[in-house]
């Protein structure tokens, strides 16, 4: 699973730079506390389902196109 909450984490951090949102501001329209997207973007969490829609509906992507390949991991 360790690898799996990096290899997201990294999606959700190279896709939020492709949409020059800063951390902070990504975290406040998810209604996330930011610290804890430092640690998402990390990988040190595992997330909900609820909250990888919530990231990638203010990151403008499909949820799916956040999940990494088999190969990734």
């Amino acid at each position: 699973m360790d690898k799996l909450a990096k290899a997201l984490g990294g999606r959700i951090r190279a896709q939020r730079k492709a949409c020059q949102i800063s951390q902070d501001a990504l975290a406040l329209a998810c209604s996330i506390d930011r610290s804890y997207m430092g640690r998402i973007e990390r990988g040190e969490v595992n997330i909900t389902i609820e909250k990888l829609y919530r990231i990638a509906g203010e990151l403008a992507c499909d949820p799916s196109s956040l999940l990494p390949q088999l190969s990734e991991l």
